[in-house]
């Protein structure tokens, strides 16, 4: 019997053996942490704390602005030394708070302290979700307390855990799962009771036969919960892909997973809101996956949030040969790094250093019209229409072909013989949409508001007159009666 899956993808270099063995070691590094205030989709967090403010791990060092935000944790005890912009894995300074570790990774009061979740409304589980600075976990970085906050609470009918981890190289998800299953099914419990008509669903791609085998031992017994096993296929962890693969449903840019009646969350999120809500314990922590061909001792590590790349890296061994390539993340929708002084941040997965850059050694050279990248879309778009539109600044013509629906996956970079950068055009494509699209808001306002005041103008003029005339009517009637 086939396995379920989606139409489209493909079939890259796993490379999951260097690390998938390696169990999940815990790092906590001296020095400098570094924490963003901009570590999810939404408004940046604003800095809660002053230069020279001593903090504990588990204190909130910047506050949510606005509903689609998250609050940023301390990982760890120490001073704020530097409130400013910092270089982040994108290349962008962001703004941050800077905290010298003191060593002591002293914790605010009651963190640690158990908790029943029974005993806990949907509101207060919601509340805590919130507090504890929680976002998605497996690369969006979506505040959690947002996703678990439908419409209707009624129409949600699946609960997805995303375990498929279909990136190659990673394995800081299978390694979760192989230890710290138990709370993964605790932290989908606690999802579940906020839905009472929503089945959960563990969705493991079958390249991971001991995940699925232990988390179906763990789930015995669990009527709500089961665990599926999904073709792999690249990207098969697609929040859009995941949802067809299992549901049978679709959705596009334009919807909300709830629309299809349904929410996903990363396995590692899972565990964050376990941690929160039974054991009073704030987004502090993540493991990442340090691993690749140049690596000397591929790794899983558990680190504070906040360390830099660079000291986690010589931390488990450093580099056997030199790398060609530095990736923040897998080599499908990674970013290259130019610098390994950037920090982790919520959404961070891992850090991959090849000894050859395959984008390098393979030049580019022109369209054949084989059209695999056509055949390869999840998201059954045509690569070749949209990259001539990207290329000659046709705009409308780009989001015509629905270019806005690309999920940026690279799936149609990596299948495309001629190598061309499909992905990167389509990306910048899809910023400038985005841009214009904000210019045009913000025109609309301007105009809006020219024309409120435009308007508020003529009715005041209109106003002053009447009275004018009154006033003069009235000195005409008084000069008559004389």
């Amino acid at each position: 019997m086939s396995k379920a899956t989606f139409k489209g993808g493909a079939h890259p270099y796993e490379g999951k053996s260097l690390s998938e063995n390696a169990e999940i070691s815990l790092l906590d590094l001296p020095g400098e942490y570094v924490f963003p205030m901009s570590q999810h989709i939404g408004a940046p967090a604003k800095p809660c704390v002053n230069v020279g403010d001593n903090v504990l791990a588990g204190q909130k060092i910047g506050e949510a602005q606005g509903f689609i935000s998250a609050d940023v944790i301390s990982s760890v005890s120490g001073t704020v030394k530097k409130i400013e912009p910092r270089m982040q894995t994108g290349g962008q300074p962001q703004m941050s708070v800077v905290v010298e570790s003191d060593g002591r990774f002293e914790t605010v009061p009651g963190v640690g302290e158990e908790r029943s979740a029974a005993d806990l409304s949907k509101e207060e589980i919601r509340d805590l979700v919130k507090a504890a600075g929680i976002t998605g976990m497996g690369g969006a970085g979506f505040p959690t307390y947002v996703k678990l906050m439908p419409k209707d609470d009624e129409a949600i009918d699946y609960f997805i855990a995303n375990g498929s981890e279909c990136e190659p190289y990673l394995t800081s998800d299978y390694r979760l799962m192989m230890e710290e299953g138990e709370k993964i099914i605790g932290g989908l419990k606690i999802c579940l009771k906020l839905f009472p008509n929503a089945k959960g669903i563990i969705a493991i791609e079958d390249n991971k036969p001991k995940a699925i085998e232990h988390m179906t031992k763990l789930c015995a017994g669990e009527k709500r919960i089961e665990v599926k096993a999904l073709k792999t296929k690249y990207p098969e962890g697609g929040e859009r892909q995941l949802i067809n693969a299992v549901t049978g449903r679709y959705i596009n840019s334009s919807l909300l997973p709830a629309d299809a009646g349904a929410i996903v969350d990363n396995v590692a999120t899972l565990i964050a809101i376990y941690d929160a809500v039974v054991l009073n314990t704030p987004l502090m922590q993540k493991v990442i996956t340090v691993t690749g061909d140049a690596v000397k001792n591929p790794s899983n590590v558990k680190v504070r949030i906040g360390s830099s790349y660079k000291d986690i890296l010589q931390a488990v061994g450093g580099l056997k040969t030199e790398a060609r390539k530095l990736i923040c993340g897998g080599p499908m929708m990674g970013q290259a790094l130019f610098d390994l002084n950037v920090p982790v941040t919520k959404p961070s997965s891992a850090l991959c250093a090849f000894a050859h850059d395959e984008v390098e050694e393979n030049p580019t050279t022109p369209c054949i019209r084989c059209a695999r990248c056509v055949d390869a879309c999840p998201e059954f778009l045509v690569p070749p229409m949209m990259v001539r539109a990207a290329t000659h600044g046709d705009l409308e013509g780009f989001e015509a072909l629905n270019g806005m629906e690309c999920m940026e996956c690279g799936t149609c970079s990596y299948v495309c013989p001629a190598r061309r950068p499909l992905t990167q055009i389509f990306k910048q494509a899809r910023k400038m949409v985005m841009n214009k699209r904000r210019t045009e808001a913000a025109e609309k306002r301007q105009r809006d508001e020219l024309e409120r005041i435009a308007k508020e103008a003529g009715e005041a003029a209109k106003k002053a007159a009447l009275e004018e005339l009154y006033e003069a009517s009235k000195k005409a009637t008084a000069k008559a009666l004389k």
